[in-house]
């Protein structure tokens, strides 16, 4: 790779990231422009899929809204990305939990991941 790209990539790179895992609850704060003013709106709900790519490295995070599933996938290093904050780490067995998205109710809880 190039001197130039490889600059461009490593520049907007963020270094204070919590380690955060598939079945976590997270909070992801991200800037949202409307018009001329600039707000931030958080989104609050758990990682169902973390995919390690260098700088384009993306964590698909789904949550519950008035029983309706949003998913949205965050481009970690994303200058629209203000903070992440882990509200609760879960203990899964699969770093992808895609099965998630069959199960309601009490049967989507995520045990609670003791360090």
């Amino acid at each position: 790779m190039s001197l130039n790209i490889e600059t461009l990539l490593h520049e907007n790179k963020k270094s204070d990231l919590p380690d955060f895992r598939t079945g976590d609850t997270i909070t992801v704060n991200v800037k949202v422009i409307e018009g001329a003013k600039e707000r931030i709106q958080p989104f609050k709900g758990v990682i169902i899929q973390k995919k390690n790519a260098g700088v384009s490295t993306t964590l698909t995070v789904r949550k519950m809204s008035d029983n309706i599933a949003v998913e949205r996938i965050f481009p970690v290093h994303s200058p629209r990305i203000e903070s992440f904050t882990i509200d609760r780490p879960g203990k899964v067995r699969q770093s992808r939990i895609f099965y998630m998205r069959d199960l309601r109710g009490k049967a989507a809880r995520i045990q609670e991941r003791q360090d």
